[in-house]
């Protein structure tokens, strides 16, 4: 009886309830691809070349079509014409971000640029962060961190070329990142071995798990 009901009446009961599920939905979304249960289009998803899975996606569905990967609805605009009216004609309509629960625990529910939805908040805070902390000046006044950590890294390059070890970029230019950010923000720069600079790429690596969290609701 369990075999009979995981190999034959599932598969019949989501061959037949699935489309009707799909027509019968109040919300009307643009045409896509059918996935399925909790899962969405995950698995039809071709995460090593997205810009042509939905190439493919654009020349069956249209310049605007639908997927659902697991619970997240996405609707994608694949024409640059639309692509304007979203971003630019349309902005005030979709400028507002989705609330995510790891972005808010992260933001102390929003309360910074990033992940603050549209209102007069966020203006202020546009407007603080435009003429306090990325002005051309501050861009100028940190430009020596930025020329010294870089020639830190070329000469780490140049050291592993001469020892023919080889050489990861990616860590390196994570590295540089992170080290640029600490110099820039708290003034200090952290050893690659030294207990505060684990701790901070430990603390970033939370961030980065708690800003994949499932959506609000």
């Amino acid at each position: 009886m369990i075999f009979f009901l995981l190999f034959v009446a599932i598969p019949i009961c989501l061959i037949f309830l699935l489309p009707k599920a799909k027509k019968g939905g109040k919300n009307k979304v643009p045409p896509g691809p059918l996935g399925l249960p909790f899962i969405g289009n995950l698995h039809q998803f071709d995460c090593l070349a997205p810009h042509i899975y939905f190439w493919k996606l654009s020349k069956k569905y249209g310049k605007v079509f639908s997927l659902k990967l697991a619970s997240v609805p996405i609707i994608v605009v694949s024409s640059a014409k639309l692509a304007k009216e979203v971003l630019k004609t349309q902005d005030l309509v979709f400028c507002s971000k989705p609330s995510l629960v790891g972005q808010q625990k992260l933001s102390y529910n929003g309360h910074d640029i990033a992940f603050a939805p549209y209102n007069d908040y966020w203006g202020e805070m546009r407007k603080i962060c435009v003429l306090h902390l990325f002005s051309l000046k501050k861009v100028h006044l940190f430009g020596p961190i930025r020329k010294n950590e870089v020639s830190r890294m070329i000469k780490n390059i140049y050291q592993q070329a001469a020892n023919s070890q080889v050489t990861n970029l990616s860590n390196l230019l994570i590295s540089l990142n992170s080290t640029i950010i600490c110099r820039v923000a708290f003034g200090v720069r952290f050893d690659e071995e030294a207990y505060e600079r684990k701790r901070f790429n430990h603390t970033v690596d939370e961030a980065e798990a708690m800003l994949a969290n499932k959506l609000i609701g």
